[in-house]
């Protein structure tokens, strides 16, 4: 569970309370510190026990009081928390940089889904004719040269070459395509952060947030600065806003019903050429797992 403290920061916790499992989050915040519901422990945001009522408040506290505590970052208008390993931890989490100075609005739904599955379909470039065909996949452009790869560290770009099939035309290998820097491309970077350049000033964020094995929520943002005049840049977002909205829930309808819900390297699918950041990206999810 996540909170604030007294001084404004946010603390993040394991919400179970180790007395006798209770979710920590039914209960109430009290002078900065998460009161069970059921006994009323008092937690700090290093996870330990600060009050056991039924001893006294003078009473001395043992060192196995105390629940797993998670460190959090806030930057960029998100709150991020680190859930892997104390010795792989970052100073900071990676952020896209160049959407800083970039006006934002934000929409966050809910999806059936394990969260791998929603990041695939973000890297997916030949759904958009079928699943989008009322909206950005108009045009039936059904025929994908590539696309081309390129992973640097965390960082995944891939480069979209979508055309109209004419029947004779043969899609271009990855390593056939000249040029490809100049197509237009996406971002991924792991673990769960993605950006669509539509251009310099506008883009398409999102982040991908588990929830359990079977649910994900997706932060959805349109970045933008061609418009700075206050009311007129808060029109313009929200509108786009309802843009990515209406996009988002055509991707939606089709992944709840994906099986299984999770994405491995080795799965029951049949990939084809047109999936190589699909196939990418669970080859280097999974060496980072197995680190």
């Amino acid at each position: 569970m996540l909170w604030r403290d007294e001084n404004g920061k946010v603390n993040c916790i394991s919400d179970k309370c180790c007395h006798r499992g209770a979710s920590l989050s039914c209960g109430k915040i009290v002078a900065g510190k998460v009161e069970c519901p059921f006994h009323g422990f008092q937690f700090g945001g290093d996870g330990k026990v600060k009050l056991i009522p039924a001893n006294g408040k003078n009473a001395s506290i043992p060192e196995t009081q105390q629940v797993k505590a998670y460190e959090t970052y806030e930057k960029y208008g998100l709150i991020w928390m680190w859930w892997g390993d104390a010795d792989k931890k970052t100073e900071k989490p990676f952020f896209f940089d160049e959407l800083a100075d970039m006006s934002y609005s934000t929409f966050i739904d809910s999806w059936n889904s394990h969260y791998s599955r929603c990041i695939e379909n973000q890297l997916d470039v030949i759904h958009l004719p079928f699943v989008h065909k009322t909206t950005i996949g108009a045009g039936n452009k059904t025929l994908v040269n590539g696309p081309v790869v390129v992973l640097k560290d965390e960082l995944m770009t891939f480069y979209v070459d979508n055309m109209l099939d004419d029947g004779k035309t043969t899609p271009l290998k990855p390593d056939e395509i000249p040029d490809f820097e100049n197509l237009f491309h996406l971002q991924f970077h792991y673990p769960n952060i993605w950006q669509n350049f539509i251009s310099d000033k506008m883009r398409i964020f999102a982040a991908f947030v588990p929830v359990d094995e079977e649910n994900t929520l997706i932060y959805l943002r349109n970045y933008q600065k061609f418009i700075r005049i206050p009311i007129l840049k808060g029109i313009v977002n929200y509108l786009m806003k309802l843009s990515n909205i209406v996009i988002l829930r055509q991707d939606k309808r089709v992944v709840v019903g994906q099986i299984p819900k999770k994405t491995e390297v080795k799965m029951d699918e049949r990939l084809i050429m047109s999936d190589k950041p699909i196939i990418e990206y669970r080859k280097h999810r999974q060496e980072l797992i197995d680190k």
